[in-house]
């Protein structure tokens, strides 16, 4: 049986008919790559702005945020791997819902303080289609459209969906090649989707802090300096990690979260620190 070769992300998930991808959400069906994950949600709730994170994109607002299953990395210390490191079969409930019914609810809940829709909990682009079609939908609407991402994605997709997209925050979780070996990703790649976005919609980066892989301030310091040369006004969130999934190791030390902030800010004007 011949393969197919998904676009989508770096890995290029060569598929014969009827496998399923690394991201458990891209499957070839008959010798054509589709999304598994279309419409089904396993999750959906309003929550507050900040909470993507996005600190500088209407502050004190409030936005639908929906999510899928399935991710193209594959992090030990996920957050959301319940939904995020599983395929449908082991994400339990799902919500089926079309672009159309998202876009709906987004509207109906204006009165609750509604702004958009966020793509969000799982790697939203997995699925870009189903984000792509709604996000279409919710921008005719007058509402906007947030997207939360490890931007480990193809520039042409993220094409698709840029004309649509008012926010970002995507992931950078460190600035060594080596670090996103170790996580099945690909820093270039990254890089280049930062270096896109930014230049047509809202960004805001965050870095998860994991002590002894990716807490070194000489990083730390080339980061910042590289996020500045593309704009000393975006905005870097340094966010504490916690044991989760596969990993046990303590908690990071706040402490090193402030060295790492002071040292993001001899390069960055907004540096918060997260999860402290």
């Amino acid at each position: 049986m011949s393969e197919t070769i998904c676009p989508v992300c770096f890995h290029h998930c060569a598929l014969k008919p009827g496998q399923t991808g690394r991201c458990r959400a891209r499957k070839n069906v008959r010798g054509t790559i589709i999304p598994v994950n279309y419409g089904k949600l396993t999750a959906l709730a309003l929550d507050p702005i900040e909470k993507k994170p996005l600190y500088h994109f209407h502050p004190g607002s409030m936005i639908l945020s929906v999510g899928s299953f399935g991710c193209n990395m594959a992090c030990p210390f996920c957050q959301n791997h319940s939904i995020a490191a599983v395929g449908e079969e082991d994400c339990g409930r799902l919500y089926q819902l079309s672009p159309e019914e998202v876009c709906g609810l987004a509207l109906d809940w204006q009165t609750r303080g509604n702004i958009g829709v966020a793509y969000t909990y799982n790697e939203a682009l997995v699925g870009y289609e189903f984000v792509r079609d709604t996000a279409r939908l919710v921008r005719q609407a007058g509402l906007r459209n947030v997207l939360v991402t490890n931007g480990l994605c193809r520039l042409p997709v993220l094409e698709e969906i840029l004309p649509y997209m008012d926010a970002m925050n995507i992931d950078l979780k460190g600035f060594r090649p080596e670090i996103y070996r170790k996580l099945g990703g690909d820093l270039d790649t990254v890089k280049r989707f930062i270096e896109r976005a930014c230049q047509s919609c809202h960004v805001e980066i965050t870095s998860l802090i994991v002590p002894g892989f990716n807490d070194r301030l000489e990083d730390m310091g080339e980061e910042a300096a590289w996020l500045a040369s593309l704009d000393r006004e975006m905005v870097l969130h340094i966010t504490r990690y916690f044991p989760r999934f596969k990993m046990k190791e303590a908690a990071t030390p706040v402490s090193r979260l402030k060295d790492l902030k002071r040292v993001a800010e001899e390069y960055l004007c907004h540096v918060y620190l997260g999860n402290v």
